[in-house]
């Protein structure tokens, strides 16, 4: 089993969760939503249950399209996902921070 992000690991192991984490971490490509539900290991229904709200709040926006398919990616431009994605980082430096302290402990 893979290790869960500390974004997981901090906000629970929700589908919700999973979808924005794995946006976060691929915010420089855009998928179809197929896709993301696959690398965000979340059912297909229920990223179709979830979707219209991340669309409405404009935390995903459409991309292009390519060979049928809709791409989408996480919308770094609204001010809630700079947010979402600066409190990632900050957990992320403050994971490290730690377990630094806990090598220099054991060392």
């Amino acid at each position: 089993m893979e290790e869960q992000s500390i974004f997981i690991q901090t906000f629970g192991d929700y589908p919700l969760i999973r979808i924005l984490d794995f946006l976060i971490y691929s915010r420089d490509f855009d998928y179809p939503i197929t896709e993301i539900a696959k690398n965000a290991n979340v059912n297909f229904q229920t990223l179709k249950k979830l979707w219209p709200q991340l669309e409405h709040n404009q935390i995903v926006v459409s991309t292009r399209t390519l060979g049928g398919n809709t791409l989408h990616r996480i919308n770094t431009a609204n001010p809630v996902v700079k947010k979402i994605i600066e409190l990632n980082n900050f957990l992320c430096w403050k994971d490290i921070e730690y377990k630094e302290k806990k090598l220099e402990v054991l060392a």
